[in-house]
Formats: C-alpha cells, structure tokens, sequence
C-alpha cells in the first residue's frame, strides 16, 4: 500500500519535533508499505531545518520518503505563520498532479494541525484515476482552540477559513483519526458520522529504550547527592511554563518537611529564572537542572522515585488529553504524580501512580505524602503497572498496527 502523509510540520529524531509522522511512517515501511511525508522545509518546532532549494526536494531517512516545500521562516503564531501555511497548502494545490504521478498514494493521511490539508487530500481523491482514502487525523482542535484559548473571535477571517476546512474534512473525510478520544461528540455536531470517528493516542518507542543515551555527568551528580541524604526523588521533566503548574507543585513541597524530599526540575523555559526565585533559600530540596536530550530520557529513571505530571485547568482538555510526557513517564517504571483534569485518566485506568485535582496545593501535597508513606513494593508495583501499560497499549508498534488496520479496512472496503 502506498501511503501517503501531509503534515506542514513532520520532523525527524535528528530534526526534532513532529515525531509521530515519523514514528508511524517507519513502523508502516518495515511492515513493506511505502510511505511519503509532504512537509514544509521550515518549522518552528524542529531543532534544525532541512536545506531546501527548490519544491518537493526528496530526502529518504529510514526508507521514508520526504518530500519538502519550500515556505518563508517566521516566528510566533501571527500573520506570518498563516501567510506560510497558505503557501504550504497552495503549492500542493497547484501541483496535485505531481504529487498523484510521483507517489501514487492508495491513502491520503491529513495530518497537519490545522484542518486545511483536508482539501489537498480531497483534491487527490477527485483527481486520481484510482480509488483513493482520505483520513484526516486531529492533533489539535483547530479552529476552536484559538477561540477559546487565544481569545480570537469565531468571526474573525483566519478563523473563518479554520472553521470551513474542519466542517470540511468532518463531512468529507473517509476516517478520521483523533489524538483526542472525547473529541468525537464535537466532531459529529459539525458533520462527521460517529462511525468515521477512532482514536488512536501517541506512545513510546521501544527501540529508543533499548539503547539510551547516557545522562550528563551534572545531574547524574544531583541524585547521588540527594540520595546520599535519603531524599525521595520527585522529578518534573519538560518545558517550564505556567501550563504544567509547577509553581503549584512548588508551593505544596514548601509545606512538607524539607529533610524527606528532593524536587528534581529538568528543561528550560520563560518561566524558570522566575521558578527559582521561588525557591530561593531551599537550594537542599529544590535542583534545576538543563534540558536533557530525548535518546536520554529512559536513563534517568535510573536516579528518581517519581515523576510529576501536571497542567494548569484548560476548558480543552474535555476533549481529552495526550501528553507526550506521560507516556514516558509511564515507560519509565516509576509511580506518577498526576495532575490534570480532563477525562482520560490513564493513571486511574491502569493503577499506575496518585491523581489528584489540577491547580490544588493541598491535594498535591497530600498526593506527595501518600507517595512518601506507601512501602517501597507498592511503588514498585504502580510503577510496573505504568511500564505495562505503556508496553502493551502505548508503543508506536502497537499503535501502528492499529492504524495501519484502520487503512486496510479502507482500502478493502474501496475496493469490494
């Protein structure tokens, strides 16, 4: 089967983010399928950009064949990020032809956050002389995330065309694959037909266990430390920003005897230098310590107790929620500090960690001395329940394979 994936923002290992492209495309390829990435040659979320001079340059990583466009640099999400993804989505409209006799797709994934890839996906499908699939996939909830939470207004024009190209790919779509597993209600008041709808969540990478990164010699110095004091090891790992509560979290530990615990913050970000300021004088409980790369992150649950997983209330998260970070967090084999309040909770459903209500110092802080009370096997075995979970239902080999079934399904239907 020839598969073909439109994501604006598709990265690599080596590029940085968007993985999941990435992850699914090389899962597909060993199964035999070929798999093309359609991706813009700029994105503000990778670490390193391709060198691109003309359109769809081919590069192969891993027998994946991406395909990039050339599209202007910009910053933030003002009028330039829009002027790149109407280039983006122009040039494939215009060369729809190219793309059909290049690469030949059975199935057209859209897979860009925002819904406009929709109609290049339905223009392959118009256009080819074959029968072709089109599956829209949902990261985000576009265009109703910068209404609610970027304080846009519905009738603004950018927002306008948002709201055009999802009621588009609700009604148009011959799948659509959510992120998000509460997503579907919504997705059907603007026309999709509830059996359309599956979910399909993000994961770990197995291969990326096998062989991990070694931790810098800094941190690995911290934890012994802390250890040498017998402090129990609560790390947060990621950006340090106000929508992962940390400062919630902060707040609960200064109310805790200092000589029990060690908080642990790993990553950079507009709201560290203000996290320390914080803790100014309590240097023995709190450590900040740089940003680790990703191949890394399996080792350090060599060195901790815990993980803290947190976000501040957001009215999205009724959709559902999938963090990155807890997937990890759940591989990693140690028991979870959970804060978030959406309705997918992983660490009630497989037992894997304390969940207590988002944004409350006094539940958090309750949560950390239950953690700090339970015998070391309990802790063991929450965390084990985590590993399990994240081996048998959260890897990218399962979740390529259950989407890879949603595809054939497709494509059998089509052709009976």
């Amino acid at each position: 089967m020839n598969i073909l994936i439109i994501n604006h923002y598709a990265g690599s290992p080596e590029m940085g983010m968007e993985f999941r492209p990435y992850y699914f495309a090389k899962e597909w390829t060993a199964m035999g399928h070929r798999v093309d990435i359609i991706a813009a040659d700029f994105s503000h979320l990778r670490r390193v950009n391709p060198d691109v001079s003309r359109d769809f340059q081919e590069e192969i990583i891993d027998g994946i064949h991406y395909h990039w466009i050339k599209t202007r640099r910009y910053e933030g999400n003002g009028g330039q990020r829009a002027i790149t993804m109407a280039q983006f989505i122009g040039k494939l409209w215009l060369h729809t032809g190219r793309i059909i006799k290049d690469m030949d797709p059975d199935v057209v994934i859209d897979s860009s956050t925002y819904p406009l890839d929709t109609y290049i996906g339905q223009r392959i499908r118009k256009k080819s002389k074959k029968k072709v699939k089109v599956i829209h996939e949902v990261h985000d909830m576009w265009p109703i995330s910068p209404v609610e939470i970027g304080g846009m207004s519905s009738k603004h024009p950018f927002i306008r065309v948002m709201q055009r190209g999802e009621d588009s790919f609700c009604k148009n779509s011959d799948r659509i694959v959510s992120l998000l597993p509460n997503a579907n209600e919504y997705l059907q008041k603007h026309g999709m037909s509830p059996k359309k709808f599956s979910h399909v969540a993000n994961g770990v990478v197995l291969e990326e266990w096998k062989h991990p990164g070694s931790l810098p010699e800094e941190h690995i110095c911290v934890f012994r430390k802390c250890k040498q004091e017998n402090r129990f090891i609560l790390c947060f790992f990621g950006s340090h920003t106000k929508s992962y509560a940390l400062d919630y979290l902060i707040d609960a530990v200064k109310q805790l005897p200092e000589e029990k615990l060690a908080v642990v913050f790993i990553g950079d970000g507009i709201y560290k230098k203000e996290l320390e300021k914080r803790t100014e004088g309590m240097e023995n409980v709190f450590h900040f310590l740089p940003p680790i790369p990703k191949q890394s992150i399996p080792s350090l649950f060599e060195y901790i107790d815990a993980v803290y997983v947190a976000a501040v209330n957001n009215n999205m998260f009724r959709f559902g929620i999938c963090m990155n970070k807890l997937f990890d967090a759940m591989m990693g084999g140690k028991p979870i500090l959970y804060a978030v309040n959406a309705p997918n909770n992983y660490i009630k459903e497989f037992n894997c960690g304390i969940s207590v209500e988002a944004e409350d110092t006094e539940a958090l802080k309750v949560g950390i001395l239950k953690l700090l009370a339970l015998p070391e096997e309990d802790r063991e075995c929450l965390g084990e329940n985590g590993r399990l979970a994240a081996l048998n239902h959260f890897n990218y080999g399962a979740l390529s394979k259950k989407f890879i079934e949603l595809l054939e399904t497709e494509v059998k239907e089509m052709k009976s």
